[in-house]
């Protein structure tokens, strides 16, 4: 008798190649998505660069130009902001213990504000329009509200300049002519300090001594003030690049007074005009790029570097100073050498002496409270202290535009006072640099220049970030695009696929464990 077991069993046979063909699609798919990335994304970048480029070149260059058809060109002519002038007084407390030999005491008045109007007039284009020449006549109207005191009734106390300036003139003579002139200064009245309202010292008043010089030398003018025949009145002719063919020109002055080269000083390097008047400067700024600014009241060009980043109005700008080398003595300086004249008298760091360009004035001009100078001139008057937020010249400039956004122009005039034999009221005084006066012009944007350039400014930043946004969209629309492509692909392998279910059953002899039969 066979007996026999029936055994059933339910094999499945996947074949490889499903998973094998899952294997490659995959691989497949994510190399491809890598170089289609690597590639979209240099793409965009390019694209960014060349965005970037054509709104400087082509949007920013072309309307920061002087040109009758650029935006800026009106605003160039007229400046909308209004600029402000203060002026602040050097108060002197002790005149006749400083001629004693005493230490000078000043106290500080002001400010005295006025706004400045400064259109510019006679405008006219040159050399096929690559320049444009133009007169600044400056206007000062008196601002009670943003000023300390009254011009009109304020008195000051400070050094008299028509008589040192004198004094200064005929110190070459012999000393029998000195003293002559000595007596008849004494004679009418003129010492060696003075008291006049603030609006005297400023837009003229007559002086006695000056009106007997009068008589008999015509050319002498009878008025003095430190501002006389300034209101109303212009620095000369000024003819500037219009930037139309090189951006950086803009705004640069050509020549000024007809000259391209001043004759004030000893070297070509100090008699050059540099740089632009400091209401207009190039596009595109750099932190490391130098800032040359010529300034007619110094006779002189200067120049300034980055300090640090600032915000005005929600305008981002870079803060542009003058550095201490810019008015360091010679041996500080050597580039400085040209401005010390005369050459065997040069004076220390922190102070300019502009005599040859006030016919022969002993005037000295630095900084507020003689801000970066030698500490020795400070330590010669009580009542100076420089301050770096109240003393310091700086221009705020947007980087892109160039355009100023604010701006502050520092500056002290002095006189220097030494003994001169044959004129007695200067024999127990010290030799003193003096502050007579500091002023500062100053500028900032009004809220509508403000707003334009905003536009501006968001303008160039959409531009030149929209290849960014496009990278952003289409990285999404190519993820989508291959996950699509993925899942198209695994249906299309799933149909490729050969899964086979085989039912086997198996007649075992029970005995000896032959098969005896087996059926699917």
């Amino acid at each position: 008798m066979c007996v026999c077991v029936r055994v059933c069993v339910r094999v499945r046979v996947c074949v490889c190649l499903c998973v094998s063909v899952r294997v490659c699609v995959c691989v497949s798919v994510c190399v491809c998505i890598c170089v289609c990335l690597c590639v979209y994304v240099r793409v965009c970048v390019c694209a960014r660069v060349c965005a970037r480029v054509y709104v400087r070149m082509g949007v920013c260059v072309r309307e920061i130009t002087l040109t009758e058809s650029s935006r800026v060109f009106n605003t160039w002519k007229n400046p909308p902001p209004p600029v402000y002038m203060e002026f602040f007084f050097f108060n002197v407390t002790n005149p006749q213990e400083f001629l004693g030999g005493a230490k000078p005491r000043v106290t500080h008045m002001g400010p005295y504000t006025y706004r400045e109007y400064r259109p510019k007039d006679n405008v006219s284009f040159v050399d096929n329009g690559t320049k444009v020449s133009a007169l600044t006549p400056k206007t000062f109207v008196f601002m009670p509200d943003l000023s300390a005191g009254d011009p009109s009734i304020d008195l000051v106390t400070t050094v008299n300049i028509p008589a040192v300036v004198v004094m200064n003139k005929v110190k070459s003579l012999s000393f029998w002519t000195r003293s002559a002139i000595s007596l008849f200064m004494g004679k009418i009245g003129t010492g060696m300090f003075m008291t006049h309202t603030v609006d005297e010292l400023l837009w003229g008043f007559k002086d006695p001594l000056l009106t007997h010089l009068h008589t008999f030398k015509p050319e002498v003018a009878e008025d003095f003030g430190l501002m006389l025949n300034k209101n109303g009145s212009h620095d000369g002719e000024f003819v500037y690049l219009t930037g139309e063919h090189n951006y950086l020109d803009y705004g640069r002055i050509y020549t000024w007074k007809g000259q391209k080269l001043m004759s004030f000083w000893s070297t070509n390097q100090s008699n050059m005009i540099n740089g632009t008047d400091g209401s207009a400067f190039h596009p595109f700024l750099t932190k490391t790029e130098r800032l040359d600014v010529f300034t007619a009241d110094l006779c002189r060009s200067i120049y300034m570097l980055f300090e640090k980043e600032v915000e005005v109005k929600g305008i981002p700008a870079y803060r542009y100073t003058p550095p201490h080398e810019v008015l360091a003595s010679p041996k500080n300086n050597p580039e400085n050498k040209g401005f010390c004249l005369p050459q065997d008298q040069c004076l220390d760091d922190g102070v300019l002496n502009v005599a040859t360009c006030r016919d022969g004035a002993p005037v000295i001009v630095s900084f507020p409270h003689f801000y970066l100078g030698d500490k020795k001139y400070v330590d010669a008057i009580e009542g100076i202290t420089p301050v770096h937020d109240q003393h310091q010249t700086f221009l705020d400039l947007n980087p892109t535009t160039g355009i100023p956004v604010r701006a502050s122009k520092r500056a002290q005039i002095n006189i220097m006072l030494e003994r001169i034999t044959g004129f007695p009221m200067t024999k127990n005084m010290k030799g003193t640099i003096f502050p007579i006066m500091f002023l500062n012009e100053s500028v900032l944007i009004d809220d509508a220049s403000a707003e334009k350039l905003h536009k501006l400014l968001t303008i160039e930043t959409l531009v030149s970030y929209f290849p960014f946004i496009l990278v952003v969209l289409g990285v999404l629309l190519f993820i989508i695009s291959i996950l699509l492509l993925i899942r198209s692909r695994q249906r299309k392998v799933r149909s490729l696929g050969v899964c086979v279910c085989v039912r086997v059953c198996v007649c075992v002899h029970i005995h000896t464990g032959i098969v005896i039969q087996t059926l699917a």
